[in-house]
């Protein structure tokens, strides 16, 4: 049975604070020169999960919503974020924020405007931003290279991934962000961005994929004796290294 996008994370929370990379300091970087984002400026994180972009934004300085429907996942970013007097976390969806009208400068999505119904998300980003607000959207893009492990690794994920083509942001390409964004016109860019990992990280990793099967389902064991014998050859000085390139799409909403 294929879970809803609000509750596939559900089980995966440890996993996925320890093991999912962060985003570079670049970002905050690149929407300050491109988006006017200032200390002042009010964020809406959607889809903000435990909190791993939310983070960057509050160690800037800004106020940040950080909407998120899965209840585990906003718990781990309420503890982890307790410290920070400008965060605030709210209960809701990408397509119902909740937030008042023009009430935010830039909205956020991190590894999750694939799971977003666009057409409703998109009207109700209209309604929350502020004139002339931006929409940055946001994904570390996995190395699926032809490179030994790089490939191996997704193959693994092919072979043993409950609904892994069918789930993959990789659905998002171009023509769908020029879709959502009207046609007008948006930015792109990128950033390196890497993780090192022993074994036990690697399979955190993996485990913190919403399509590896967990524990009890057939494919559980024998997709991590496939990954064991991966990281046995591929591993330098008992690591390897998991390379990603940090996309972000950022425009606005309206010719304004």
């Amino acid at each position: 049975m294929m879970l809803n996008s609000t509750q596939r994370f559900s089980s995966r929370v440890e996993n996925y604070i320890k093991y999912r990379p962060r985003y570079p300091q670049a970002v905050v970087d690149l929407l300050g020169r491109e988006c006017q984002l200032t200390t002042a400026s009010v964020v809406a994180d959607i889809g903000s999960g435990t909190g791993i972009l939310t983070e960057l934004f509050l160690q800037s300085g800004n106020l940040v919503y950080a909407i998120e429907p899965n209840r585990e996942m906003r718990e781990a970013a309420e503890r982890l974020l307790a410290a920070f007097s400008n965060f605030r976390s709210i209960p809701a969806t990408a397509e119902v924020t909740t937030l008042p009208d023009r009430s935010v400068d830039i909205i956020t999505a991190g590894q999750a405007f694939h799971w977003f119904d666009r057409d409703k998300a998109r009207a109700e980003f209209a309604r929350i931003l502020k004139p002339g607000g931006w929409v940055v959207l946001i994904w570390n893009d996995r190395n699926v290279s032809d490179r030994p492990f790089f490939k191996a690794y997704e193959q693994l994920l092919v072979t043993f991934g409950t609904d892994y083509e069918a789930v993959g942001h990789k659905h998002v390409d171009a023509e769908i962000i020029g879709s959502f964004f009207s046609d007008l016109p948006f930015k792109q860019a990128q950033f390196p961005n890497q993780q090192e990992f022993d074994f036990e990280g690697l399979k955190g990793r993996l485990l913190s994929s919403s399509y590896a099967p967990e524990p009890g389902h057939p494919n559980h064991l024998p997709m991590l004796d496939a990954l064991d014998k991966i990281f046995k050859e591929y591993q330098t000085a008992g690591k390897v290294v998991f390379e990603y390139d940090t996309t972000v799409y950022y425009g606005r909403l309206s010719a304004s």
